[in-house]
């Protein structure tokens, strides 16, 4: 017998609460209790929420569908489905050719970029500082210049600023160097100065003029590596 079956069966066998019943009445018997049905879908979807609400999932952990399957003992339907829940809820990003993975929050994502800036731009100032003629940093020396006497509130100045750090970067002589930086710059809405005073940004970039004058490869890394981390605290 079925389990629907089974269930009608003991229901209608089970004596009544209230007593003995006149011939010929109906018996009636008391309601069971209905037992709430979840799916599949919904177990491994709320399942994954939790782990990824509660930070047990780490921002970018892939979210590969035959070992969701394997660890919830299900098929990979109710895996899928929970994965486009989770989407359409922004917990879930999917990509062709990566498949799904947790999603990061932007601040996440571009503290993530800011890092892999400051690496990037640091090997490029190293790189520049063996390979730069006198008029290369006479060139680096006159944008700061202009950047310096730009006014905070300038259209000009996120312009003059990008190039101060571009004619210094080309300086490495690397296509490919140079390529990856321009890449992650785009990677940032307002620049990846934004948030930081223009009077902090002026002081930062004499201290690295003034390191490039010296030819102190180190110290120019490291200025250019403070200088890029530094913006991450004006993340939102």
């Amino acid at each position: 017998m079925s389990e629907i079956g089974d269930a009608a069966g003991a229901a209608s066998s089970r004596p009544d609460e209230a007593g003995d019943h006149p011939p010929g009445a109906i018996r009636r018997p008391a309601p069971w209790p209905r037992a709430t049905y979840v799916s599949k879908s919904d177990m491994v979807t709320d399942a994954l929420r939790e782990l990824i609400i509660g930070r047990r999932l780490s921002p970018g952990t892939p979210l590969r569908q035959r070992d969701l399957a394997e660890q919830f003992d299900v098929s990979y339907t109710p895996v899928r489905e929970a994965l486009r829940r989770l989407e359409s809820e922004g917990l879930v990003v999917s990509d062709v050719h990566r498949g799904a993975t947790v999603a990061r929050t932007e601040s996440e994502e571009l503290e993530e970029n800011y890092r892999i800036l400051a690496a990037l731009e640091a090997l490029a100032g190293s790189l520049a500082v063996s390979k730069m003629t006198d008029g290369d940093l006479a060139e680096i020396e006159a944008l700061y210049r202009q950047v310096a006497a730009c006014g905070p509130d300038e259209d000009q100045l996120a312009e003059l600023n990008r190039q101060f750090h571009f004619r210094l970067y080309e300086c490495a002589r690397s296509p490919m160097l140079l390529l990856l930086l321009r890449l992650l710059w785009r990677s940032f809405p307002h620049g990846p100065q934004a948030g930081r005073s223009h009077e902090e940004s002026v002081g930062q970039h004499a201290q690295l003029v003034a390191a490039l004058k010296s030819r102190n490869e180190k110290e120019v890394a490291a200025i250019i590596r403070h200088h890029v981390l530094g913006s991450i605290e004006f993340l939102p």
